[in-house]
């Protein structure tokens, strides 16, 4: 038997279990992220974050002091970037002192992001630029097709704007929907069905690659505020609800900036 230490945090209900691993002695295999990601066996939870030095990241070549958000869904597999993990992460660093500001970087897959501690203890974050692709896509859910807005994050993402029509409540997100043409997403894609509000105010459900329906996503909250974005001009910041809470999306060209709650809710013991 092996006992892990962890912490537990989230980011409007999008929730993750931190490991500390300084020094990249943990081997992140895929079964032990399905056996802590468990809700009913393991700890449960949308993702693992394990917190490393990028230079025992292999082929890191940036600043190796930098600390890594090494992130991976509840599956097992890896994934490039996680816009609520990033400021569950940073609350991490902060509330351990692994950092001595309140502005500082923080490495990953899709780069590094810079973050900042915002007004009443909400923390932002850069997630880099939101890239609106011409590609022709359609996604399928039950026996309902829409095209899609594709949205590059640093990771995939499928936008799906609902007709007056639909009713995002209703929409089962227990099942994974489809694409086509397949060869659009060869590693898989978060697809998100959005509710135009207001010019300002978006409303989103989503289902994650290798999660399944999730409460909240960082990246694709900033995804469909670029699609939105591109789809109606709308310059000015975006609120978007998400069922676990609402996040803020800014843009400087297409750079976005997300802000946001991230709060650590208690740490233990794992045993395996």
């Amino acid at each position: 038997m092996r006992r892990f230490s962890f912490h537990k945090g989230h980011g409007t209900r999008n929730d993750f279990i931190i490991l500390d691993d300084s020094y990249g002695m943990h081997d992140m295999h895929p079964e032990f992220i399905r056996a802590v990601c468990d809700r009913h066996a393991g700890i449960g939870a949308d993702g693992v974050i394990r917190v490393v030095r990028a230079g025992s990241i292999r082929d890191w070549t940036g600043d190796p002091h930098l600390w890594f958000m090494d992130y991976y869904n509840a599956d097992g597999s890896v994934a490039e970037m996680c816009g609520n993990g990033l400021r569950v992460f940073a609350r991490h660093l902060i509330n351990e002192q692994l950092v001595d500001a309140g502005a500082f970087d923080v490495a990953t897959r899709a780069g590094v992001k810079h973050v900042e501690v915002a007004r009443h203890g909400l923390i932002s974050t850069d997630i880099g630029r939101a890239l609106v692709l011409p590609d022709d896509v359609t996604v399928t859910l039950e026996d309902r097709s829409w095209p899609v807005v594709k949205v590059d994050v640093g990771n995939p993402h499928a936008v799906v704007f609902l007709t007056d029509s639909d009713v995002l409540e209703d929409l089962d997100l227990h099942r994974a929907p489809r694409w086509s043409p397949a060869e659009a997403y060869p590693q898989g894609v978060n697809v998100e069905f959005v509710r135009v509000d207001a010019p300002d105010a978006l409303t989103m459900r989503v289902h994650e690659r290798g999660v399944g329906e999730t409460l909240s996503c960082g990246t694709g909250v900033v995804a469909v505020a670029a699609a939105h974005r591109a789809r109606g001009g709308h310059e000015g910041p975006v609120t978007v609800r998400v069922p676990g809470g609402e996040l803020s999306v800014q843009f400087t060209g297409d750079e976005a900036r997300l802000t946001g709650p991230a709060v650590v809710i208690g740490r233990g013991e794992f045993w395996i």
